[in-house]
């Protein structure tokens, strides 16, 4: 295990795997754990990572995050290609998986804890763990398998009502799922909060038996990478500050739009943004 810092308690804790994704201009450093620490880190939270990464990954770009790692020879790679028949996606090496004894003490009564697999590596187990904290999940690599080559398709789950029935909150995307409605449906009866991303269609947000659409602002989009975390950093953020999904939806939902805006990491929220969105909450 090695860490980047002293690890001290941090306010949002997000465990899962930082990637090395493979692009035309080089390695990039990815991964829900990435994004969403950076937007919690933007929204003026003290951010710890739990993760599994290789020594060839830069790390410079988390710079302020606590990072505490498993010691690991590879990093979890993944390499989007896209052809006539849409992107495909594939994962070529996998680092090691996540258990509560890679989770430092300290960090074990953080208030805000995100479970966000990429690649099955995050022991569901760890919704037991923190019983005092609000724990969102972003499902989105335990509902994925692949095969030898690496190619990505979709998976199964199997624990899914045993992990939302302990979650706080989930988002997941319309893809993750393959638009199956069934499917939606069997996680929002066992989960209290449940989000569905639809990419610049915007958000639906599930809550006590109804149902909401929030609608994005129309954003010129440059990539959207990374939107996804994004929107469910800051909704786990805002929901454990307002208690109201409605209002974390909307506040979530600006700044995902925004970061679609931006290529790859640059896309995190910024000072601007985040003070527009508080400006907007007050007029509401």
């Amino acid at each position: 295990m090695h860490s980047s810092m002293p690890i001290t308690p941090v306010d949002y804790l997000v465990i899962g795997h930082l990637t090395q994704d493979l692009t035309s201009a080089g390695p990039k450093l990815g991964g829900t754990a990435a994004y969403a620490a950076l937007t919690a880190k933007a929204l003026g939270l003290r951010v710890g990572i739990v993760t599994a990464i290789g020594p060839e990954a830069s790390l410079d770009v988390l710079d302020g995050i606590q990072i505490f790692s498993a010691a690991d020879d590879q990093s979890t790679t993944f390499e989007n290609i896209n052809t006539p028949e849409g992107r495909k996606q594939y994962i070529y090496k996998i680092a090691t998986s996540i258990n509560i004894s890679q989770v430092p003490q300290t960090w074990r009564e953080t208030p805000i804890v995100h479970l966000g697999p990429i690649a099955q590596e995050v022991d569901p187990n760890l919704v037991r763990f923190f019983p005092n904290a609000f724990l969102g999940v972003t499902p989105q690599g335990w509902l994925r398998d692949w095969d030898k080559s690496g190619k990505i398709f979709p998976g199964e789950w199997p624990e899914a009502s045993f992990v939302l029935q302990k979650t706080s909150a989930a988002v997941i995307s319309i893809e993750d799922v393959q638009r199956n409605e069934e499917r939606i449906q069997e996680m929002v009866s066992s989960v209290r909060i449940l989000v569905v991303t639809e990419g610049a269609a915007g958000a639906r947000v599930y809550w006590n038996g109804d149902q909401q659409f929030f609608r994005p602002p129309v954003m010129t989009e440059v990539d959207s990478t990374g939107a996804g975390d994004i929107f469910a950093a800051a909704f786990f953020i805002h929901l454990n500050r307002t208690q109201d999904p409605w209002v974390a939806a909307q506040f979530a939902t600006f700044l995902a739009a925004n970061s679609v805006t931006r290529p790859g990491l640059q896309g995190v929220p910024t000072p601007e943004e985040v003070e527009d969105c508080i400006v907007e909450d007050l007029r509401n």
